[in-house]
């Protein structure tokens, strides 16, 4: 897996160059020419009520639990391989409480970089995260509600510490309409308007995903993966659906650089590491 760059060719995993071009400068990497790359896959533990679980379509009441204890749900991960973790506090996300003490637990033990969502709605509670440890901060509902923290949060932390993530549903008027509040409200907000105002802001990095999908192990909505790439090209990973490896091959043929994967990891039907 090679990239063309002034000439020399440089092979590296999928990880270490998903990381190698999210330190790349707007201007550098216009200039690299991309070929066909092995999207990066990073593993995703969402914790509610202190359990490692996955939702069916974003609804809280349909959980499944896969692990009593979410730091061995990422050790799992870690002894397999990743190299970073997606993490969700979902109480956060839907005003339940939350689960920062074993987040932090976590970070401390996994011995790798980890990514944190869920109610991350204030300059506050982002620092506070970067001050536990958290390499990336991941910021949803406050990006549509409030989108001068997102300016506010890069200029403080740089954009390799921030990350939004839009959650969203097709509205009643067939619009892409961006999800709040654990997806649980729909916002009005657009997600072609949103997408724009985030590139001005000078984010780099965009999760996007599909609630109607997420937990079905439906796949990847094809039409949709690809609407959602021509509006973001800067780094961009998605999730939704993820069910197996056709659902890899679609993002490597619309050059997305990766996924966040719960359910098709834990129950095998998307093998860990990619085959």
């Amino acid at each position: 897996m090679g990239l063309c760059w002034n000439e020399a060719e440089y092979v590296l995993s999928p990880v270490l160059l998903y990381t190698w071009r999210m330190t790349l400068p707007p201007t550098t990497e216009s200039t690299v020419t991309r070929r066909p790359l092995s999207p990066v896959i990073l593993p995703c533990v969402d914790i509610q009520r202190g359990r490692a679980v996955r939702l069916y379509e974003g609804d809280p009441e349909r959980e499944t639990v896969y692990f009593d204890s979410p730091l061995r749900a990422a050790q799992h991960w870690v002894s397999l391989g990743a190299t970073m973790l997606h993490l969700v506090d979902l109480d956060a996300a839907t005003g339940k409480g939350d689960n920062r003490d074993l987040i932090a637990h976590m970070v401390r033990e996994v011995g790798v970089p980890v990514e944190v969502g869920g109610g991350v709605r204030s300059r506050q509670a982002a620092d506070d995260l970067l001050r536990l440890g958290v390499s990336r901060v991941v910021i949803g509902t406050a990006a549509v509600a409030r989108p001068a923290l997102v300016s506010e949060l890069l200029q403080a932390h740089g954009s390799e510490a921030v990350v939004v993530s839009i959650d969203a549903r097709l509205s009643e008027s067939g619009q892409l309409e961006a999800a709040t509040h654990g997806w649980a409200q729909g916002s009005g907000v657009q997600v072609a308007e949103l997408t724009t105002q985030l590139a001005a802001a000078g984010l780099e990095h965009l999760i996007f995903t599909d609630v109607s999908r997420d937990g079905t192990l439906r796949g990847l909505d094809r039409d949709l993966m690809g609407q959602v790439r021509r509006l973001w090209l800067n780094t961009l990973l998605v999730g939704g659906g993820v069910a197996d490896q056709s659902d890899v091959a679609l993002l490597q043929e619309l050059n997305i650089e990766g996924a966040i994967v719960g359910r098709a990891l834990y129950e095998g039907t998307l093998p860990y590491p990619l085959e």
